[in-house]
């Protein structure tokens, strides 16, 4: 049973990327507009390979870096919004789902990021990446580069 909506799910995914290139804005219900430009990108033989994940949109962003410091988040700094401790890898969005894995692969090369943190409501079309303290955060800086969806 497992099997055979893993196809279909595959099949339905494929079928997608297989359509062409969308470029424009994209609405979404809830949030709104999302930022820049959104990208489908065709599948191609990425995803026929298991080791390279595959990218569904790229987008350009604004990315910053936050710690866990109660200026810098609430009265508990190690939580993020959707209830996990803090790590490596963790990103706060506001237009992305909770368990979104992205890539930023201009400065992080193939490191995958999962969304599992939110943002003040007013930084709706930025990410914020965790870092473990707060020169690095502030190191980081302010940058705008592409960022894969996957």
């Amino acid at each position: 049973m497992k099997k055979i909506i893993l196809s279909t799910v595959f099949f339905a995914v494929l079928s997608t990327l297989e359509t062409g290139i969308f470029v424009g804005r994209a609405e979404s219900p809830t949030i709104g507009a999302l930022p820049q430009e959104v990208y489908i990108i065709p599948g191609g033989d990425a995803l026929l390979n298991p080791n390279k994940p595959n990218y569904v949109k790229r987008m350009s962003i604004t990315l910053t870096g936050y710690s866990s410091t109660v200026e810098e988040t609430d009265d508990t700094p190690f939580i993020t919004a959707s209830g996990k401790h803090v790590r490596q890898g963790i990103v706060a969005a506001n237009f992305l789902p909770f368990g979104t894995k992205i890539r930023i692969p201009e400065l992080f090369g193939d490191e995958v990021f999962v969304v599992e943190d939110r943002m003040h409501r007013r930084h709706s079309d930025k990410i914020d990446i965790w870092f473990a303290d707060k020169q690095s955060a502030l190191r980081f800086g302010v940058q705008k580069t592409i960022v894969e969806v996957l």
